[in-house]
C-alpha cells in the first residue's frame, strides 16, 4: 500500500513557531501589495521559517534569506505556503 501525500496551501497565520514552509501564492489586492512583499524577500518559491507567533492576533516574525521580518496578521493571512516535512 502506497502513501499519498496531499500538499495544501495554508496561510502562514496557521503555522506554529519553528515551522518551515515554501511560499506558493500571494493573494493580492493590487500590485503594491505584491511589490511590498517582494521588497521584503517574500515571493513564490521562497523558503521561510516561522520564528515567532505573537499572541492576541499580534504579528508574526518570519525568517527569509537569513533575515527576520515582522508581518502583521492582515498581510500574513494573504501569504499561502506549503509546509516542509
Amino acid at each position: 500500500m502506497t502513501k499519498t501525500v496531499i500538499e495544501m496551501e495554508t496561510p502562514i497565520t496557521c503555522l506554529e513557531q519553528g515551522t518551515k514552509a515554501t511560499v506558493v501564492r500571494l493573494i493580492d489586492h493590487g500590485s503594491s501589495f505584491q511589490r511590498r512583499l517582494r521588497a521584503m524577500g517574500i515571493r513564490e518559491g521562497k523558503s521561510l521559517k516561522i520564528v515567532a507567533v505573537h499572541p492576541f492576533a499580534g504579528p508574526l516574525v518570519v525568517e527569509v534569506d537569513g533575515r527576520e521580518i515582522t508581518i502583521g496578521r492582515g498581510i500574513a493571512q494573504r501569504i499561502l505556503v506549503e509546509v516542509k516535512e
